[in-house]
């Protein structure tokens, strides 16, 4: 992750270094030009004025520009007007230190000091020095802190990522354990009934394959096919009509083992060996049996059954189940994922 932080800081410092420049040799020179009061003074403050141009407008000649206009100043003016060139000088290098790296500072600073020792004498290097010291501290200092800001960010984000992270994997452990009561508590089941061997040894196999696919893949599954599989491999015969609906590879799968127990359920417990299954746009699938029903609202609490096996399951997908049945009415269960028509 880059330092946004950093770098947005760095750069409006940056950005404004030339104008703070501009507007503080303009008012140092007015200033100036009053104390001095001649022609001459008003001659320099006119040509600051006009050089200031490129503090504001044109940074990429600020540098040299900034440069003569101290030069100028100092040679012109020398020891008359010594405050007035000392302010535009530190105020000259100050601020370059906010728009420039070292390797260009630190040489035109030491040219432009030693036209001041040549002019004005060597009384100016220790203010001027300790100025721009202070100024490239200050900057390094800005520039620790806004990445100690973007360091904090990053991992306040990576810590959120793993928070997410665990979310999911806990709610894949939730839907696993669910799996357990589809596939391995039903064979489980129908050996303590006296199943026959055979066919006990076919569901214990079958239910090895359900068991390993607990990653929920990745890219785009034909509801309509994987959903039509699953009714070709039930022991009730199924009418299908089935479209062809994209969805998620992990939202398919969730289809597939809800309507894998809804499939069992009418086996088991409907008391018919016929059923319907719809499946249309927008992730619809109704499945619907013409068996003895039953009340949902009489199932005790403590029995996962549907509630566990179809509605978690594709709640847990961002999905909606909704369970009808009635005695001796059959049962209709309408699985529905939001889906873009």
């Amino acid at each position: 992750m880059p330092d946004v932080l950093e770098a947005r800081l760095l750069a409006t410092v940056s950005r404004l270094a030339g104008p703070i420049r501009g507007a503080g040799v303009v008012l140092i020179s007015l200033f100036g030009a009053f104390s001095l009061n001649s022609p001459l003074g008003w001659t320099l403050f006119a040509l600051v004025a006009v050089s200031t141009v490129a503090d504001f407008r044109l940074p990429r000649v600020a540098l040299p520009v900034a440069f003569l206009r101290v030069v100028v100043l100092s040679v012109l003016l020398g020891a008359d007007a010594d405050q007035w060139v000392l302010t535009v000088l530190t105020t000259t290098l100050i601020t370059w230190q906010w728009q420039w790296p070292l390797k260009v500072t630190v040489p035109a600073t030491a040219a432009l000091l030693a036209v001041q020792v040549v002019t004005t004498g060597p009384g100016v290097l220790v203010r001027a020095v300790l100025e721009s010291v202070l100024a490239r501290l200050a900057y390094e200092l800005l520039r620790r802190s806004s990445r100690r800001v973007d360091l904090l960010r990053e991992r306040a984000a990576e810590q959120r990522r793993a928070a997410a992270v665990a979310l999911d994997q806990g709610r894949r452990e939730r839907e696993y354990l669910a799996l357990l009561h589809d596939t391995a508590a039903a064979t489980f089941l129908m050996a303590a009934h006296g199943g026959d061997p055979v066919a006990v040894a076919a569901q214990a196999r079958r239910d090895l394959v359900v068991l390993a696919e607990r990653g929920h893949g990745q890219g785009t599954v034909d509801l309509g096919a994987a959903l039509a599989a699953v009714a070709r491999d039930s022991s009730v015969h199924v009418r299908v009509e089935a479209e062809v609906v994209p969805v998620p590879a992990g939202v398919a799968l969730a289809f597939v083992r809800a309507v894998r127990e809804l499939l069992t359920n009418v086996e088991r417990h409907a008391g018919t060996t016929g059923a319907e299954l719809t499946v249309g746009r927008g992730a619809m699938v109704v499945v619907r049996d013409d068996g003895r029903g039953f009340e949902p609202a009489d199932v005790p609490g403590h029995r996962r059954g549907l509630r566990g096996s179809v509605v978690d399951r594709l709640e847990a997908a961002g999905g909606t189940a909704v369970i009808e049945s009635a005695e001796g009415r059959g049962t209709t269960v309408w699985l529905r994922w939001p889906a873009d028509d």
